[in-house]
């Protein structure tokens, strides 16, 4: 108890439950199957500071536990997942003091750290190979500051992004990320690095991110850009933290630049007949003068182009009715049904190629109820496919560009990433923010 009482001085903590299990493999109310009720343990990944995932032999797990006493189930290298990680302890610190105390706490007493937003996408990623101590962001949950005029607003990490957006509504202004799946927090969408339709106008988390504050795994508090001009060892802090899968530290605070609300929205959707008439439906938007905020492509069975366009009232309708001479189709002012959400699959993959490739990724979807959707404009897409060929279809995906399974279910055999020819960088700069390994690990790319 010696922990508790020590990670109790610095916020509000509590023993951790089967309803805290990580990464959200196990459903609310079982028993996760690293620590039992009876307490009953069931073999793990090593404990921290000893051999790492990555040099276990291929498909081998090794029976160990946690500096806490917890077990952790396993990924080794080749993929395979077993389910739930339950935590020793669960706190929430409501300040960034008490975030920097929590820090300096568990890295006295060696805990593995996984921090949780909303927990809408703890799912994703590889599942840690411990979680001594999960830290719920929640409770940072406050816009610090909003300079309107300036077209910025920084916030606080555990701050839901929808009532961020309702703020930023109410001075016409907005933070142009969707949310990808909706309910998540500004820190949950950093660490995932995640973006929906809008990011071929305005990009992704990490294009509107201009500064950022962390808390370091020793607790030492980092800033970088925005208002407070301090960058830490020559790192781009914000693009690091952008999709680390909270394997570098802990975020608290974020400042974005805003845009203004458009005034006028409209939506054109239009049926292709394979996935060739839809790239020249989606280019020949792209390269015309109409300038989309977005051209998404959905399918297969049938295979939908649409297009947003946003703008003034008087400019919106003829520009929708010029996309509608390029590529047929219906205006309206809703989007269609699957717009702003990840197609259902039992594997979740993103997919990176160049827009050119679309047909290419459509011949590559296995049979049996394979979908892709995303950006033709970006060449960003997420691919739902049958656990049964998932890894085939990612390796075969990977020809084409990139393909990381973001989500797959317990007991599925995954190649997750694929080459990362940046790997020993990677593996060098988690070397610098996290000495000891203790932050999310084995939730990142080759066991980070």
């Amino acid at each position: 108890m010696k922990a508790l009482d020590a990670l109790a001085k610095a916020c509000e903590v509590r023993p951790g439950e089967a309803t805290d299990a990580v990464p959200g493999v196990t459903p609310p109310g079982t028993t996760s199957p690293g620590v039992t009720s009876s307490g009953v343990t069931s073999p793990g990944v090593t404990p921290s500071g000893v051999t790492s995932p990555a040099v276990t032999p291929s498909g081998v797990t090794s029976p160990g536990v946690t500096p806490s006493g917890v077990t952790s189930p396993a990924v080794t290298p080749s993929g395979v997942t077993s389910p739930g990680v339950t935590p020793a302890y669960v706190a929430a610190p409501a300040t960034v003091a008490e975030a920097a105390d929590l820090m300096r706490t568990a890295a006295e007493h060696g805990l593995t750290v996984v921090p949780r937003g909303a927990g809408t996408k703890m799912h994703w990623g590889a599942p840690p190979d411990g979680c001594d101590l999960l830290v719920d962001t929640r409770r940072l949950g406050r816009i610090v500051e909003h300079a309107a005029g300036d077209l910025v607003v920084k916030a606080e990490a555990g701050l839901p992004l929808d009532e961020l957006r309702g703020v930023l509504a109410g001075a016409e202004q907005q933070l142009a990320l969707d949310l990808l799946p909706p309910g998540g927090t500004v820190g949950g969408v950093l660490a995932t690095g995640v973006a929906g339709p809008r990011r071929l106008l305005y990009g992704s988390a990490r294009d509107l991110l201009i500064g950022i504050t962390v808390v370091r795994a020793d607790g030492v508090v980092a800033h970088a850009g925005g208002k407070v001009v301090k960058n830490v060892a020559g790192y781009d802090l914000g693009k690091l933290f952008t999709g680390s899968y909270g394997t570098l530290g802990l975020i608290v605070e974020a400042a974005f630049r805003l845009h203004p609300l458009p005034r006028a929205t409209a939506y054109l959707s239009a049926t292709a007949a394979d996935p060739a008439q839809a790239l020249q439906m989606a280019q020949a938007v792209l390269h015309s003068t109409l300038v989309p905020a977005a051209i998404e492509v959905d399918g297969p069975d049938p295979i939908t182009v649409a297009v947003l366009l946003e703008g003034v009232p008087d400019g919106v309708p003829p520009r929708a009715e010029a996309a509608r001479s390029l590529i047929g189709g219906r205006i309206g002012e809703d989007p269609p049904e699957w717009w702003a959400r990840l197609p259902d699959g039992e594997v979740l993959a993103e997919v990176r190629a160049l827009p050119t490739a679309l047909p290419d990724l459509f011949a590559e979807l296995p049979d049996g109820g394979a979908r892709i959707r995303g950006s033709a404009g970006r060449g960003v897409w997420h691919a739902a496919l049958p656990a049964g060929g998932a890894d085939e279809a990612l390796t075969r995906l990977r020809r084409h560009g990139t393909a990381v399974a973001l989500a797959a279910p317990a007991g599925a055999r995954l190649d997750r990433w694929g080459p990362i020819p940046a790997l020993p960088l990677m593996r060098r700069v988690k070397d610098q923010f996290d000495p000891g390994h203790r932050l999310a690990p084995g939730r990142f790319a080759g066991g980070i």
